[in-house]
Order: C-alpha cells, then structure tokens, then sequence
C-alpha cells in the first residue's frame, strides 16, 4: 500500500495527473462556492479561515508534486499558481450578490501556500538528498 501511495502522490510519472487534478479541483470550488446558501452550509461544519487554509494548502501540494524542476522552483511556481488562483477565486466570488471577494481570505490562501510549499521543500530536499 504505501508503495501505490508513493507513486500516486511522489513519482514523477503521475506529476500531470496531479498538476490538472489541482486546476480541476480549484475549478470545482469556484463553481461549487458560487451556489447560493453552500457556502453558509460549508461555514457551519468550518470557518473560512480553515475552509481557505485547508484548501489551498491541498492544492499547494498538488501544484508542488505536479510541477517538474528542483524543490526551490517546485515551490515558486506552487506559490505564484495559488496567488493567482486565488485571484481569480475572489474576483468571481465579487461578481456574485451572496458572495463578496476579500483580500484578507487571498492573504490566507497565500500564507498556506507559503507554508505548505516551504514545508514541501524541505520534505522534497530530504528526499531526494537523504542525510548520510
């Protein structure tokens, strides 16, 4: 089993899978998060700061594991394809009457890519040059 998991979520054999399941995936939310009342309904199990934070750390992850070159590139390109996906996540939600885009939920979504990505960095280092 954790061999199957290391190469679904490691290799670099799936890393497209993972690069267009995070487009996927953030595709969903905004479409999903401009139904009237779901995001109400989501609150009541999370708050936006965990629902954010959450989220886009996943898709950090995904973006990291599914983008090709050394750790340092791998997690500049997850940070700037979140700022820019959350960009995006919030200029649609301004769009709608129930919703409102705030800069405050985009500096969330960035603190968690930061983090996550750092966090993706220093794991990825560690694996490909264990200490002797």
């Amino acid at each position: 089993m954790q061999k199957f998991l290391t190469l679904l979520f490691l290799s670099d054999t799936h890393a497209r899978w993972r690069f267009w399941g995070a487009i996927t995936l953030f595709v969903l939310n905004c479409i999903i998060g401009s139904i009237p009342g779901a995001r109400a309904e989501a609150a009541q199990y999370a708050s936006g700061l965990v629902l954010h934070s959450f989220g886009y750390s996943v898709l950090t992850f995904m973006l990291f594991t599914g983008c090709k070159g050394e750790p340092a590139q791998r997690a500049l390109k997850a940070v700037f394809g979140i700022a820019i996906m959350g960009a995006i996540d919030e200029i649609v939600q301004s769009f709608f009457p129930y919703r409102h885009g705030s800069v405050d939920d985009w500096l969330v979504d960035m603190a968690a890519a930061i983090i996550a990505s750092t966090l993706m960095w220093a794991l990825w280092s560690l694996r490909k040059h264990p200490a002797a």
